[in-house]
């Protein structure tokens, strides 16, 4: 995948607005989506969805998912059996 910043702030820190990543096919034709990454949430927006209308995951969730290889390969097969 291609992955690439649109907007940049010098502050290192995530704020509350977040920072927006553009996630690009392999050669960088098509646009799979984008993933906001803020405080409290990432949201992924697939193809070009708005950001409110995006999928939200918390971060306390998303480490559970991950946390635990049974949990992320339940999570990616049901994810996967609903596209």
């Amino acid at each position: 995948m291609d992955i690439r910043i649109k907007e940049f702030a010098v502050d290192m820190n995530v704020e509350n607005k977040g920072i927006e990543l553009e996630v690009r096919s392999p050669d960088g034709s098509d646009q799979v989506g984008d993933c906001i990454v803020t405080k409290t949430q990432l949201t992924w927006c697939e193809g070009s969805i708005r950001r409110n209308k995006g999928t939200k995951i918390k971060w306390k969730d998303l480490a559970t998912i991950l946390s635990s290889e049974e949990a992320k390969k339940a999570a990616l097969k049901a994810a996967r059996s609903t596209s």
